[in-house]
């Protein structure tokens, strides 16, 4: 049985391998036109269904946990976490409440009375949504090599320097969509998320999102 611990470091799987080798990312020449490009190609996108694998490495265990599932977005702010492998888990988050579930226990959360939550799913919506510098808890900076765009998202703010030292967002070149998310905690644990077999624009019914 998952202890409410267990259920906070699951949904922090968002909501953060060993960190990418950067020595081939270089600094942007122009970083508010690649913040605007990705704004802009982020406006057009209504839904995505994906695939993710999840990587986590923690420094009490050797060896990283891997999960796999699958994620399905739909504006406004209705996000869809479905773990699959190797447990079945399921996170909700829709109009400010939050619904998972497993093998033992539904559980309901309004973000309104737990600010962790709301942080959490902030970031998780602005970073699809291409809003990268839309939360005035992080400063960043953005890089990029031949494949992707890396946008570090550095804690400003006491109550998320606590949960997070740093986080890394993959943006694909060739569609300006997230690709990859890495969240390093301040412990110097870290999750990597990678998005696969992205699909936009797709009809997704408002019930795949129900919290009831």
């Amino acid at each position: 049985m998952f202890m409410k611990k267990d259920r906070l470091l699951l949904f922090l799987l968002f909501l953060p391998l060993l960190t990418f080798a950067q020595q081939d990312f270089k600094l942007v020449s122009d970083p508010t036109a690649v913040s605007k490009k990705i704004s802009e190609t982020a406006r057009n996108i209504h839904s995505i269904e994906s695939d993710f694998v999840q990587e986590k490495n923690l420094s009490v265990i050797a060896e990283k946990i891997v999960s796999k599932g699958h994620f399905s977005f739909k504006k406004e702010n209705k996000l869809r976490w479905e773990y699959k492998e190797p447990f079945q888990y399921l996170v909700i988050l829709n109009n400010g409440k939050i619904f998972t579930k497993d093998a033992n226990k539904e559980n309901k959360i309004d973000l309104q009375s737990n600010k962790t939550f709301q942080e959490i799913n902030n970031l998780i919506v602005n970073s699809v949504e291409g809003n990268i510098s839309a939360s005035k808890r992080f400063s960043y900076k953005i890089f990029e090599n031949s494949t992707f765009y890396l946008i570090k998202l550095i804690p400003t703010s006491k109550d998320v320097k606590n949960l997070f030292a740093e986080i890394e967002i993959y943006f694909d070149k060739k569609d300006q969509t997230v690709s990859k998310v890495n969240m390093i905690e301040a412990s110097g644990d870290n999750t990597l998320i990678t998005f696969l077999n992205r699909k936009t624009n797709l009809e997704i019914p408002d019930e795949k999102f129900s919290t009831k």
